[in-house]
């Protein structure tokens, strides 16, 4: 007999994807029947999050940024935590020392950014810090990008501020991630899991590591909720 199942929070890339950032067309039945409350939670800018949602067909309750943007479609409700000002200067800064953030001109990944930026991971990441400490702020490395984030926020902070809105408590959920950035949400949760794929600080949090990596991961992850 399955466990009952729990509310989900998930993130994204690495965790529903391939090794090349694809989703994978196997977990999409899965979340979009997901019979309890399904989290997106994820480093991306808001619009991709609510846009997987859309295109999954299920409500739109959203964790970006890394818990800097929040948004509860059922309580209409939006928050947004950071200092996307000192971030701003930070880039800047960065620029102005002959550095680039690596997306190009148009820079889909900071367009639509509302409380932090983020930097091509194969750009310079020591001069980066330095500009982050001097303005109050931190570089979280994800794996896929540099993170010039606030330091109070995160995707635990986003869990909890979901929860405030909905019938729920953080220790209601399973979370499921890969990186660095979900191990905040690994600590508030009831149960976590890393896909085996995920970077030592993301596997160390998590109650427990799937032998499988990245989407194949995720559904070896939920797999006991869903025989």
């Amino acid at each position: 007999m399955s466990p009952e199942t729990p509310p989900l929070a998930v993130d994204i890339d690495g965790t529903l994807t391939d090794d090349r950032r694809a989703l994978n067309p196997r977990v999409i039945p899965v979340i979009r029947n997901w019979p309890e409350r399904v989290v997106v939670a994820t480093g991306k800018a808001m619009p991709f999050p609510i846009a997987l949602c859309e295109f999954l067909g299920i409500e739109r309750t959203v964790i970006a940024e890394n818990g800097g943007v929040v948004f509860v479609e059922s309580t209409d409700r939006l928050e947004l935590v950071g200092d996307k000002a000192a971030a701003d200067a930070v880039a800047a800064a960065y620029r102005d020392q002959g550095y680039d953030l690596g997306f190009g001109t148009v820079d889909l990944a900071n367009r639509w950014r509302e409380t932090e930026i983020v930097v091509q991971i194969d750009q310079p990441v020591a001069p980066l810090e330095v500009l982050a400490e001097d303005h109050g702020l931190v570089v979280l490395d994800t794996g896929y990008a540099y993170h010039v984030t606030d330091p109070s926020v995160d995707k635990g902070t986003g869990l909890e501020t979901v929860c405030a809105e909905l019938d729920h408590e953080p220790g209601d959920f399973l979370a499921v991630g890969d990186s660095e950035n979900d191990a905040q949400l690994f600590d508030v949760a009831g149960e976590s899991v890393a896909v085996a794929n995920a970077d030592p600080t993301a596997r160390e949090r998590a109650d427990r590591v799937t032998e499988a990596s990245y989407a194949d991961g995720f559904l070896e992850a939920v797999a006991p909720y869903r025989e």
